[in-house]
C-alpha cells in the first residue's frame, strides 16, 4: 500500500499588535476577498529569513512597520487549494501604520483586543496561538503604552 507523501509549503507571519490605554490590541486583516479575519503571512522567499519575510508580509498586507521579535512564537497549518502549508508566527511591535501601502485597497483592517482576535480568526491553530499570546499579555503591559499607531 503506497502512501502519497504531500509537500507541506513554508509560510511566514506576524501578530502585529501595540498596547492602548493599557490593553494589548492586534491588528487583524481581512482575506483579499474580505470573507475572513486572518493575520499578515505569505510564502518565504528563496534567500530570505522567515522574520525578515514575516516583516515583508506586514507592510504589503497591513501596511505596518516595526522590529519583528526573531524568536518564533509558534506554527499552524492550513489547507487551501488542495495544499497544505505550515506558518511560522512571530510577535510584531507596530511602530508605524502607513495609510499607503501595497495592499491597502484590497483588504480591511481593524485594531481588535486579544480575546476579540481570537474570536475572529478563522483557523483553531492559529486561535491556540493566539492565546498563548494572551496568557503572555502581561508582559507587554509592563511597557508604556504605544504613542497612537
Amino acid at each position: 500500500m503506497s502512501r502519497k507523501i504531500s509537500k507541506v509549503f513554508k509560510q511566514s507571519g506576524v501578530i502585529p499588535y501595540r498596547v492602548n490605554n493599557g490593553k494589548v490590541e492586534i491588528l487583524l486583516i481581512t482575506t483579499r476577498n474580505f470573507q475572513h479575519w486572518v493575520i499578515p503571512k505569505g510564502d518565504i522567499p528563496n534567500g530570505m529569513s522567515p522574520p525578515a519575510s514575516a516583516a515583508k508580509e506586514a507592510w504589503e498586507e497591513a501596511g505596518v512597520i516595526g522590529q519583528v521579535d526573531t524568536n518564533e512564537l509558534g506554527s499552524y497549518k492550513y489547507r487551501k487549494g488542495g495544499k497544505i502549508y505550515r506558518v511560522k508566527m512571530y510577535l510584531l511591535p507596530v511602530e508605524m501604520l502607513s495609510e499607503d501601502y501595497p495592499e491597502a485597497s484590497k483588504r480591511k483592517r481593524q485594531w481588535v483586543e486579544v480575546t476579540k482576535a481570537i474570536r475572529r480568526v478563522k483557523f483553531n491553530s492559529l486561535k491556540r496561538i493566539l492565546k498563548g499570546f494572551f496568557q503572555v499579555e502581561s508582559h507587554f503591559c509592563a511597557f508604556r503604552d504605544s504613542t497612537q499607531v
